[in-house]
């Protein structure tokens, strides 16, 4: 599909108020035919297994002592029991109750009392990939995997510091979409922030994507240090005005980055998902990659690194900020039972479409 350009004259024309017609997204199931990570690399230690859930699908990550980890359905095929209550051996996992044993193809290649002529069948293996300290997996076609893995920015670059983080969050995946992508929210952290009023430059829209373009200017308060880290360095009112944020959903991720004025490289480059874990789709966990661009000089990387405590603590405070809110958006659409939400920024309606588009299954 052509990329579609859009100006910023057209937010004098306030759309009508979304209502119960329209696409209800938090209806709409996250689309299995994408790399979804599970689990930080160090959450699974060698030689053992780690329990994860996607959708609700109960889904075990083996990592051998020697060889590349491996996932699969944590369901052993003999009487269901959970595989992550086995023993990894070789590179294979045993099942804790009769020892059935399951190679990282999922098939199953030893039960203790039969002749090795009458296998049984094995269980779903799911492809497994580790990258920038991830565990991902791809839930749905496996011949939809290859090719098909996402650009984690910054956090593969020598160039940048990353910062790993996110938690649970009890809401439906496209309330974290349109929280991120729509800055006219920086009210809610005016505690942390000050008084910051964005600009918006400008959209574009393709196919499965939505980019749009912000910049700030300090109204009131003083920079936090967090922020101050983020540029090596306390900002005036005027330059921060001139830093440009672009933030962009490639469903089914997010990205957002900060070129600074007169910079050719971004300053911050965040690469952000949101993995449903129950059936329902109303709990998530974001896996999120911070990554800060690394000053020249030694003095430049020490000053980096004495700021970086601040900038853990700024972040921290600001996504508990977002996920509270986020929690109290879902609460209410659970207690209308339908969105009612009256949108006039064309942006979120935009991604509301977009969301719907690309998930799985019918828009509701």
């Amino acid at each position: 599909m052509d990329t579609i350009f859009f100006n910023t004259d057209d937010t004098a024309e306030v759309p009508p108020p979304v209502s119960a017609m329209d696409i209800d997204t938090r209806k709409v199931k996250i689309h299995p035919d994408h790399w979804y990570p599970v689990a930080w690399s160090r959450e699974v230690k060698a030689g053992k297994t780690h329990a994860v859930k996607f959708a609700g699908s109960p889904i075990v990550l083996i990592r051998p002592k020697e060889g590349a980890i491996f996932a699969l359905a944590n369901r052993c095929a003999h009487r269901q029991v959970p595989l992550d209550a086995g023993v990894v051996s070789g590179c294979a996992v045993r099942c804790g109750y009769h020892g059935w044993t399951y190679d990282s193809s999922g098939k199953c290649v030893d039960v203790p009392y039969l002749g090795k002529g009458k296998m049984p069948n094995g269980v779903r293996a799911y492809p497994c990939r580790e990258e920038a300290g991830l565990i991902f997996i791809f839930p749905g076609d496996p011949e939809k995997a290859e090719g098909s893995f996402p650009n984690l920015g910054g956090a593969v670059s020598p160039d940048y510091k990353t910062r790993r983080f996110g938690r649970e969050v009890a809401c439906h995946y496209s309330f974290m979409h349109e929280n991120l992508m729509d800055m006219n929210h920086q009210f809610l952290h005016r505690k942390q922030m000050g008084q910051i009023r964005p600009r918006y430059l400008g959209r574009s829209l393709g196919e499965n994507w939505l980019e749009v373009q912000y910049t700030f200017a300090r109204t009131g308060g003083k920079q936090p240090l967090g922020e101050a880290a983020v540029f090596g360095g306390r900002r005036t009112a005027d330059v921060n005005d001139k830093d440009v944020m672009t933030i962009r959903t490639e469903y089914p991720y997010q990205t957002l980055s900060i070129l600074p004025a007169g910079g050719t490289e971004p300053v911050m480059d965040l690469w952000i998902v949101y993995v449903p874990l129950d059936a329902e789709q109303r709990t998530i966990r974001t896996f999120g990659l911070l990554s800060i661009h690394k000053p020249k000089g030694i003095l430049g990387k020490t000053l980096l690194n004495i700021g970086w405590p601040f900038l853990i603590r700024f972040t921290e405070n600001i996504f508990r900020e977002d996920r509270e809110i986020v929690e109290a958006e879902q609460a209410a659409h659970d207690a209308q039972g339908m969105n009612l939400n009256q949108e006039v920024f064309p942006v979120i309606r935009e991604l509301t479409g977009l969301l719907g588009r690309c998930g799985d299954g019918e828009v509701s």
